[in-house]
């Protein structure tokens, strides 16, 4: 008797994350519990977080970038203290500065749509995140003051970039800076 084995195609053996993938998900994850520990507080707290953010998103790509902030924001979510001042649980998400947690998903997002549509390259790469910086400022900015009205009282616009957006801009691009010579560094040693 002789049987047939079926040989799997290309596109039956296609995994949505490999067991690498899952691993630096998950160190990403404990990368941006970890920085988001490091805080100054404030109204929307200073904090490393960013950093680990771009460091996943330029290390992993748009991808395992994704998922990585995703695990992030699930723990959190559980109420694993995962957040900036060792908070965690749906309130923070649904909280005031919840829209920028919530927000740095765009970053990987539009990293990954470049690397779908233009290339792979350090400088495209560069401008998506900024670009993705941008949007999750304005989206966080939105949901800060509809949360805002909601429950404490009147927010403008300028009100809330004084408050929310201003302080952090050149921290942030300071931090991606870092974390994309940094990324170049272990990216060049090592194979991720």
């Amino acid at each position: 008797m002789i049987t047939q084995t079926a040989t799997p195609s290309k596109h039956e053996n296609k995994q949505l994350l490999t067991v690498k993938d899952m691993s630096l998900t998950a160190m990403f994850a404990v990368l941006m519990a970890v920085c988001s520990w490091i805080s100054i507080p404030t109204a929307v707290p200073f904090t490393l977080q960013t950093f680990a953010v771009f460091c996943a998103v330029s290390m992993l790509g748009g991808k395992r970038g994704f998922f990585a902030i995703l695990v992030y924001m699930l723990l959190g979510a559980v109420g694993i203290p995962v957040f900036s001042g060792f908070k965690s649980g749906l309130g923070v998400l649904l909280g005031t500065t919840g829209g920028y947690l919530v927000g740095f998903l765009i970053i990987p997002l539009l990293c990954l749509l470049t690397e779908k549509l233009i290339s792979v390259n350090v400088i495209v790469q560069i401008i998506s995140m900024i670009v993705g910086l941008a949007l999750c400022y304005a989206f966080g900015t939105a949901w800060f003051i509809k949360v805002y009205t909601d429950t404490k009282g009147d927010m403008t616009v300028a009100n809330a970039l004084k408050l929310c957006v201003l302080p952090f801009v050149f921290f942030d691009i300071v931090k991606l800076g870092a974390a994309v010579s940094i990324s170049a560094a272990v990216k060049s040693r090592v194979r991720i």
